[in-house]
Formats: C-alpha cells, structure tokens, sequence
C-alpha cells in the first residue's frame, strides 16, 4: 500500500538578515515622521513671510511715539492678505510696500500680480522680497528664482530693489541647519547672484537677535546692502553689526488694513532715491 507523503511547502520562507533589514527600515521610518504635536506646529511650506518669528524670539513691546525725524509708512504683504484694498492703505499715508514674491526654489504668491501691480496703481512705490530657505537651495539658486519670479528691478522711479528676508526658520532648526561661516557664505551667495541679475544691491531684511545668532554678527554687508530691521517695540533698538543706521524699520504686525507695517527712514524724496539706485 502506498503512503502519501505531503510535498515541500510553498510558503515563502525569508531569511534572518532579510527580517531584520525590514524591521530597520520600519523604524527608521517612524523616527522621521513628525509627531501629531509637530505636525500641527510646522506650518505648510510656501506661507512663511515677513515678520514671522519676531514676536515668538523677541517679543513684542509699543509702538513708535512719533516726532523726531521725518519718516515715511509702508506696509508689507503675502498670500496671507489676499487681494489688498490698497486705495484705502493708500489714503491712509501708506506710500510704499513690498509684496512677497517667491520662497526658496519652490513657491510663487498666487496673489502677486494683485498686489504688485494693485500698490503700483495706486500710487506706491513698491518692491518684491524673497523667504529664504538657505536649507533647500542654493543662494545663487535661490536669488535666480527670485529674479525670475517678480524680483526683478526696472528704472522707472517706481520700483525697489529686491529683499532678501533671512530669519528664523518657520520649519525647523532657526539656522536652517548651518554654521555661521556656511550662513554668511549663503547669504553672500544670493547677493551676488541678484546683483549680477538685476544691477542691485538687494536689501536685507533681518532681526538683530537671528543675525547674532546665525550669522556670529557679520559685519560685512552694511557697507552695499540696506538694512530693514524687525522691531516691534518703540525704536529700531540695537543694529546687527557693520550697519550704522537702517533704511527700513518693521515696527509692528497689528497695524491697520495690513498688519505688518514699516518706517522708511527719511521723507519721501528717500524712498524714491532707493527707487532710483
């Protein structure tokens, strides 16, 4: 009498080492997802603008007294304000703004040309700046794309040269990950680049604290690019180093119409001697 003898199994078999490599990449791949709490911190990216972690690092003290010498207001936006009334920023005393025009190598306002062409019809002089993301792309990548995207600059007595807004980073690590020689190597690289562009020193908008901070307090720049420095207290306060005064002063992010508004500083026949280079 025969004896059925069951044949080999066909279940796959995996071998100790192929276990182990799987179990590896899955917690690899647990470690680097955020966590929910993180998840709902960081915010998408493309909606970084001007100003953003001023009150978070520096705070937030009054308002500008006035008297003293002559300044003129601007106001600066992004996609954050949408389509701007500036007829009424413009009745206001409102003479000059910035509109965000790009952020790394990735990202364009969608409401740009509004905002851009909207202020300029309006009667302001007005300008474009970039959001730095020294973490994603190159200066000179970066300054390209901004060039490219809205940045540029004409001379026709209306328009600013380019900003370059470096601050703490919205998404991550303040310094974006790098030294401080890497930083100013980064900024340096951008300001090359958009001067090559456009013919223009670009301007720099920064915080006393980052600029210590992420920058060792480089002293290097204020001789060629303007400073707009973020304050939101009575006074500009202390200058981050080799810059004597400033040209552009963000003193607050509540202020009316448009929150995030600007003192240039000078009378008017100043803003349009930036203008004209």
């Amino acid at each position: 009498m025969s004896v059925h003898r069951p044949g080999p199994s066909h279940r796959p078999r995996f071998s100790p080492a192929a276990i182990l490599l799987a179990v590896l990449s899955a917690l690899s791949l647990l470690l680097t997802l955020p966590t929910a709490a993180q998840a709902d911190d960081v915010p998408p990216r493309g909606s970084a603008r001007l100003g953003q972690g001023v009150i978070e690092h520096d705070g937030q003290g009054g308002l500008p007294t006035g008297g003293g010498a002559t300044q003129t207001e601007g106001v600066d936006v992004s996609s954050h304000q949408g389509n701007v009334v500036w007829s009424t920023l413009w009745n206001s005393g409102v003479k000059w703004a910035y509109v965000k025009a790009t952020e790394g190598t990735y990202y364009e306002n969608p409401y740009f040309a509004q905002q851009y062409n909207g202020s300029y019809n309006v009667g302001m002089i007005r300008g474009a700046y970039h959001f730095a993301t020294p973490d994603t792309a190159s200066g000179a990548s970066q300054a390209n794309y901004f060039a490219s995207n809205g940045g540029g600059w004409s001379r026709d007595g209306r328009t600013l040269p380019g900003a370059l807004d470096i601050e703490w980073n919205p998404y991550g690590a303040a310094c974006y990950g790098k030294s401080q020689s890497a930083m100013v190597s980064w900024i340096r690289d951008f300001l090359t680049t958009y001067k090559a562009r456009t013919g223009r020193d670009a301007v720099i908008y920064t915080a006393t604290s980052w600029w210590k901070q992420c920058t060792g307090n480089y002293s290097g720049f204020g001789a060629s690019n303007p400073l707009w420095i973020a304050r939101y207290d009575t006074s500009p306060g202390e200058l981050p180093a080799g810059w004597g005064f400033h040209t552009m002063w963000q003193y607050t992010s509540s202020g009316p119409t448009v929150g995030d508004h600007n003192k240039f500083n000078g009378a008017y026949d100043r803003v349009q001697a930036l203008a004209n280079g």
